[in-house]
């Protein structure tokens, strides 16, 4: 009996441990239900909205780095960029002597002759130019410049006699101070690291020629598979693309230059021929090289020759730039390298604050380079998935 009496009692214990189990159990499974996990956090509309902003940090604090690393090595990135851009523009002409059996070193070193060749003639024309023209075109300053300051004294708000002493000896004490001189001392540096870009640019740019598939082969062989056939394709629309966008534009730079050099000429401007050699450099700069090369051909017409010569030399920039933008630039350049204005005014904006005058001018082609990528990285003539036009596109636009 007492027996039986124990055994019951430890039934009812062990009944009773169970059930505090089941409702300890069912009531950590409620809160659970209750509580999201947190997955569940980060899957709501605002969750996603925080790893997308989480992952543009990362992005952008990756780019900042990157920009400051290139920012540190300008003496070596900026000659390998130009000196990849001049590549790809001579890649035709060395993949034609290749195709005809000329070694690539002997391809190599006609091509780079006959760039030194060309640019010697160019710098000996200028040269020459400048000397025949200098006298006379000192005299036309100086009387251009009296002209001008007789016209300021005319003006209502003209600045006195005692006003314009003092501010050429304004500028003869800072011509004479130290600060002049730091700064001459700084213009003697920065042509020595011109020389040394200049130097490592040619260098690079005969390896590029001689070397450049062993190059890439080299470089494409961590990739395997469609990886590496996604590789090629970048690196020739790369190359094609730069190499087509340098042409076409030096094409379209040469036509502004002889047209408005012929037009200064006619006119009778001095220094026709400079003037049209700064106007092929320029021209390089989208959207506002033109118009700068017109404004400073504009100003030497006006110092040398008076206001109606300057007027029709400003005829004559818009008249051979309107020729650029509605004919040559079209045919030239094509469509498939042709950008909007407003990618372009955005890459020249970025382009300047990061390197001045160079970055306006490499900022548009490395930015046709990388759409061009962009439309070849799914296939041939498949762009990646994101950039792809939707078929309703065509019907919003209509």
């Amino acid at each position: 009996m007492w027996l039986s009496k124990g055994a019951s009692r430890r039934r009812h214990e062990r009944a009773a441990v169970q059930q505090a189990v089941k409702d300890v159990a069912n009531e950590a499974q409620e809160v659970t239900e209750k509580k999201p996990s947190v997955g569940a956090l980060w899957a709501d509309s605002f969750g996603v909205f925080a790893t997308r902003a989480v992952q543009t940090i990362v992005i952008v604090t990756l780019l900042f780095g990157l920009i400051f690393g290139l920012h540190a090595l300008t003496m070596v990135v900026i000659p390998v960029l130009l000196a990849l851009i001049f590549a790809s523009a001579f890649a035709p002409v060395m993949r034609w002597m290749r195709g005809k059996g000329v070694p690539s070193l002997l391809a190599t070193l006609i091509v780079l002759a006959v760039v030194v060749c060309v640019f010697g003639m160019v710098g000996w024309l200028m040269v020459w130019a400048v000397k025949e023209e200098s006298d006379q075109l000192v005299d036309q300053a100086t009387e251009g410049w009296e002209q001008v300051m007789a016209w300021v004294q005319d003006l209502p708000f003209a600045p006195t006699d005692q006003q314009i002493k003092d501010f050429q000896d304004t500028v003869m004490d800072f011509v004479t101070s130290a600060s002049f001189g730091s700064g001459a001392l700084a213009g003697v540096g920065a042509v020595t690291s011109f020389i040394t870009s200049l130097v490592l640019m040619v260098v690079i740019l005969f390896f590029f020629l001689k070397d450049g598939p062993q190059i890439w082969l080299f470089l494409i062989r961590p990739f395997r598979g469609s990886q590496r056939e996604r590789a090629h394709r970048v690196g020739d629309k790369a190359v094609s693309t730069l190499g087509s966008y340098v042409r076409g534009t030096a094409t379209v730079a040469a036509v502004d230059a002889v047209g408005i050099g012929i037009g200064l000429a006619i006119v009778g401007v001095p220094l026709a021929l400079p003037l049209g050699v700064l106007v092929f450099f320029l021209s390089f700069i989208p959207l506002v090289g033109a118009t700068l090369a017109g404004i400073l051909a504009a100003l030497v017409a006006l110092v040398s020759n008076g206001l109606v010569d300057a007027l029709i030399v400003v005829a004559i920039v818009i008249g051979v730039n309107q020729l650029e933008g509605n004919f040559l630039q079209p045919v030239l350049m094509g469509r498939t390298l042709k950008l909007h204005p407003l990618v372009i005014l955005v890459a020249l904006t970025i382009g300047t604050l990061l390197g001045g005058v160079l970055g306006a001018v490499l900022s548009v082609p490395i930015t046709a380079v990388a759409w061009g990528v962009i439309q070849v990285w799914d296939g041939s003539d498949k762009p990646a998935n994101w950039a792809r036009k939707q078929p309703e596109e065509e019907q919003e636009f209509k």
